[in-house]
């Protein structure tokens, strides 16, 4: 029986037009022998709106709906369903790169020790064209706490984007999911990861993170200045109390 890569999608209506895009891009990722694919696309709300732009005729994609509480909440009861032995997440706006699904397999299946990875990102803006940034770590292994360092120390910006992790289905479980909050929940899961085991960072681009208006990080509300410090302080708090814990991944020695 093959094993699972669990590609795990919040969507809501005015993005599900741009999952015909994200599917092409899971559609040309190819794996190692003995590794398949399963896309779970979780709907936050329940309109119609969604539904004729998922490809069901595909079995390997799996569509489900439910209340609205965000995109978090709608990663996190997508899991319910996550029966593989890693997560990977991606936006229904976005898109893989080719190779990046081996890529991040090959290097947590060959260290036991690492519980996540991430990879380079472009902004895929209006026009087409691509953008990069500066800031990116060393290629290679990423230690526990450098990125809840770096994230402090840089106006909360990490140098690592969520919105490429890989992680652990396990790992991923046992932290609880995605945060609680109305928006960087992506990061306090991120920080979490961190701040309890290490983790892996690709140069290669994996993800054109796509620019457009209706983006939730483009609104008003996700720089609103009281709720920003807010989300800032119980996402640092959290990591800052795992890390204080010392509770660690892998709990025994490998």
């Amino acid at each position: 029986m093959s094993r699972r890569i669990i590609i795990v999608t919040a969507v809501h209506a005015p993005s599900a037009h741009y999952l015909a895009e994200a599917y092409q891009s899971i559609c040309a990722q190819e794996l190692p022998d003995g590794w398949e694919w399963h896309w779970l696309i979780q709907e936050d709300g329940t309109t119609d709106d969604v539904a004729p732009h998922v490809p069901l005729d595909d079995k390997r994609v799996t569509f489900r709906q439910g209340r609205p509480g965000g995109p978090g909440v709608a990663r996190t009861m997508a899991l319910a369903h996550a029966d593989g032995d890693y997560v990977k997440i991606l936006d229904a706006d976005d898109q893989l790169t080719p190779g990046c699904l081996a890529r991040d397999l090959a290097a947590l299946e060959a260290d036991p020790t690492l519980g996540w990875a991430t990879s380079r990102v472009l902004d895929l803006m209006p026009d087409g064209s691509t953008v990069g940034f500066p800031g990116d770590p060393d290629a290679g292994p990423i230690e526990r706490d450098a990125v809840l360092d770096f994230w402090k120390a840089n106006d909360y910006r990490a140098q690592v984007h969520p919105a490429t992790l890989f992680v652990r289905r396990d790992l991923l479980m046992a932290l609880g999911g995605w945060m609680a909050l109305p928006a960087s929940e992506d990061t306090g899961l991120l920080l979490a990861l961190n701040a309890t085991t290490r983790g892996w960072f690709t140069p290669d681009v994996g993800l054109l993170y796509r620019k457009w208006p209706g983006q939730a990080t483009g609104q008003a509300a996700h720089t609103d200045a009281a709720e920003r410090d807010a989300r800032m302080a119980v996402v640092e708090a959290r990591a800052r109390a795992l890390a204080y814990l010392e509770w660690r991944y892998p709990s025994r020695p490998q």
